[in-house]
Formats: C-alpha cells, structure tokens, sequence
C-alpha cells in the first residue's frame, strides 16, 4: 500500500471574494473546450528537495495556502464551477465557467518513508507512488458542475515536497495550466512584495466571433447521456500491468537527431524538420519495432498541436482555456521499418505544418453543426496508437516558489493511457524528456534496440 497520509482538506478561496465583478460573471466555453467533457483533470506535479526555507511544516503550508488565495485573485475562474443553463424552447443546454467564488481544494498530506529517489525511480503503475501525489485522481470533467475546477495536493516527503495540480480539462489547457503554475510560484517567490512579471490570463472569448456563436446551444439528451456514462478502465493485473518510465534526451543527442532527420531529407529552412519531430519520429520508430507487429498493420500517432498562434488573428499566448487539436500520423510498421528517421519525422512534419487557420475555422464551425467528443477509452491498452501531449516550451523548472527550481516533473499516468507519452523540457537547458505508459515487454525490446537507446539517459 503507498504510504500516504493526509493530514488536512482545505478550501481556498480568492482573497478578493467581495468582488462582485468576479462572483457573478461567467466564461463562455469553446469547442475546444466541450469536446473534452468526458474525459478526466489534468495532473502535473513538481518536485523538490527540502532546503532550509522548507523545514518549518505548518509555516510552509500556511504559505502556500495565502499565495494560491493570491494567485486565484488573477486567476479567479479556477475557484469557480462549471454551470449548465437548460433551454426549455428547444432541449438545448449550454455549459459555462460560473466564477462564484466557491474555491479550489487544498490537500496537506505527508508520504511517509517516500524518499525523493523513490519518485525519480518510480515506475510501476499498479500502485504507483506518484499517481497517490495528486488529489481529484477519479474526476471527470464534467464532474466539474459540483466538484472544485482546481485542487491542490502538497505532499512532503522524507527530503522533499511535491506540489500536484490537478486541473478540469475543460477550463484549461498544458499552456494556461503552467501559466498558472508559473503565476503562483512567482507570487509565491516574491512575498510580500506581490510585484510580479508573470502577464495576466486572457478570458475574452470574442476571438471567436464570426465562426461560431456563443453559447453553444447542445441537445441536451446528449449532455445527459455524456454525464452520466461512466469511464470505464482497462482492469489489468499487477502481473502485467504498463509500467512509467521518462526517457532523458540530452541536448546534443537532440540536436543530432534533427540534424539527421534534416540531412536524410534535404529539408530546407522553410520546411525544417524540428528537434521536437525527430524525437518523436524516434520513439514511434522504436516502440513500434518493440511490438514487433505484422509489416502490414498500421500505426497511428497522435500529437497534440497547439493553435494560439495558428489562429488568424492569433490567440493571445495567455488566453485561458483549451487551444490545441490533434493531428494524427498514420503509416503502416513495414514502411515505418523500412525507412530512415528523417521519413518518420517528415510525416509528422507535413500534418502538423497542414494544420492551418483555416483548418481550424473549419474545424470549429463543423463542430458546432455535429459535436463529437473525445471518448474516455481513446487509448485502449489494446490499439497501438501512441499519443505525445504536452510541450518542452512550458516554463517547468522556472517555478521556484522561494526555495529554488524543481528537480523533476511528473504527471499521474493511467494504465488506460497504454502508449501515451508526454514530453517536458528536461532540467539541462536544450534537453528534452518524455513520460512514457508502456507495456513490460515494450520497454524490455526498446532496452535492447541499440539505436534507440544511444539517443538517451534514462
């Protein structure tokens, strides 16, 4: 059993909740955002070594509380609810951020015995330390309705403390999330100055106006079916259950492998293959022939792109709310086989660089006339999809909350999300790590392929 006790539940509210301006206004939610309905928060977490500035418990939680009351002050909907509005006229409901005020949860909790080594080393899932670090670990977003959008889980550990965010997918994305995080971490550092650099969230929607309309008017037997099926797990034994394991890619063997990609294809300065889309034509290459598949199956990757700046004009970069849309890469394992590093990365180049603004126009106003939505078993254990999301452009190891940087990032991974693998930036500048769910026998394979594992530290 992981040994985590919690020591206290609180409630945080902003420090300005007589504000009437923000108890009373609502965010209208995008398409973006709706699609995500069925699925569960966002879970990212950080550690830390324990340092002078650390030692004293309840001074350290106190602190932490009245920064987060502080930072939910700028970023006031996360202390609020989601809301649904029902339209009698024509059995339509609408969903919206309700910014009343009724605040995040804040979890004090010690993992006693858990050592800062146990969390870099940790790997297997079926009780896996680091998914007991967060809190709202069964939450679905659409939950969001009477459940806090944000909670807060600090956990100290015998020389360390990891501080857990765990997020409802419809209010945020990976960039709003660690603009959060980045908030609160700064006001946090600078107490009780309160300056802070760190730019303000955006929440005008009128980005969108003259492709869809807002509020978005949805059958409501769809909304009920949606929040009342429940996720279904995949129900693994502990003999056989994915396991955690980050894959560490130094800065110059990133920069060897776009140099490769780029030279196998002769790309030019417009087309430039990225660091980014070699590591991950890398990785699907390997765990691809890890699974040592049929030549004719086909493989498919997933890969979240963000769109602020694909929209036309571009979304403001602190815009709070979800801007990012899956592309997805398909080919078959014998012609991933057959060709080099630079074809692989040269697909995910075309999709990604496919993906236009008027792509995205399109996108939203076809949504608004036949919503679909991401399904909870999207990654089956059983399909051999692979899915990155995330980005190693978000300001991770720039949090210090006043006792210096993280040493590492972690997310709660479950076993249902078989294939996923989530890229960080790596604590060396120019390195980059992913987080990867994988089956034994996968990792097994992929610690045998030599031209895999010359690529990284794991």
């Amino acid at each position: 059993m992981t040994p985590i006790r919690h020591i206290s539940t609180s409630t945080i509210r902003p420090t300005n909740d007589d504000d009437d301006e923000l108890n009373h206004r609502s965010i209208e939610l995008a398409p973006w955002d709706l699609r995500l309905i069925q699925i569960d928060y966002i879970h990212k977490g950080l550690l830390f070594k324990k340092s002078a500035e650390t030692e004293e418990s309840n001074s350290l939680i106190d602190h932490l509380k009245s920064t987060l009351a502080r930072t939910l002050n700028i970023f006031y909907p996360l202390a609020g609810r989601l809301a649904l509005t029902k339209n009698v006229n024509d059995n339509t409901g609408s969903f919206f951020i309700d910014c009343n005020g009724d605040g995040a949860e804040f979890v004090h909790a010690a993992a006693d015995g858990v050592k800062v080594v146990d969390i870099l080393e940790s790997v297997y899932l079926a009780d896996d330390i680091v998914n007991h670090l967060f809190s709202m670990m069964e939450a679905w977003n659409y939950e969001g309705v009477t459940k806090p959008l944000l909670a807060v889980q600090v956990t100290e550990l015998v020389d360390g403390i990891f501080i857990g965010c765990s997020i409802n997918h419809m209010v945020v994305d990976g960039t709003s999330l660690w603009h959060f995080f980045n908030t609160w971490s700064e006001i946090s550092r600078v107490e009780p100055s309160g300056k802070i650099s760190q730019p303000r969230p955006v929440f005008a929607r009128q980005f969108h106006d003259g492709m869809i309309d807002l509020p978005i008017q949805l059958p409501f037997s769809c909304i009920q079916e949606i929040m009342t099926k429940k996720p279904v797990g995949h129900g693994s034994s502990s003999l056989n259950s994915p396991q955690r394991v980050v894959f560490h890619f130094p800065k110059e063997k990133v920069a060897e492998l776009k140099s490769k990609a780029n030279v196998e294809m002769g790309t030019t300065d417009n087309n430039t293959i990225s660091s980014l889309q070699a590591l991950m034509a890398h990785l699907w290459r390997a765990v691809t022939r890890a699974r040592n598949l049929n030549p004719d199956q086909e493989v498919r990757y997933r890969i979240v792109a963000g769109l602020r700046q694909r929209m036309e004009p571009p979304l403001p970069k602190e815009y709070l709310g979800n801007a990012v849309l899956g592309v997805l890469v398909k080919c078959t394992a014998g012609e991933l086989a057959q060709h080099e590093l630079g074809w692989a990365a040269f697909l995910i180049n075309e999709k990604i660089g496919a993906l236009k603004a008027e792509e995205v126009r399109k996108f939203m106003e076809d949504w608004v006339k036949a919503p679909t939505f991401l399904p909870n078993s999207q990654m089956d254990p059983e399909t051999l999809d692979l899915f990155t999301g995330s980005s190693p452009r978000f300001n991770v190891y720039g949090n210090d909350f006043g006792w210096g940087r993280p040493i590492a990032v972690r997310s709660r991974i479950q076993e249902r999300w078989v294939g996923s693998l989530s890229v960080f930036p790596g604590a060396e500048e120019g390195s980059i790590d992913f987080e990867a769910c994988l089956w034994p026998e996968t990792l097994r394979a992929m610690a045998e392929d030599a031209e895999f594992m010359q690529a990284i530290l794991t």
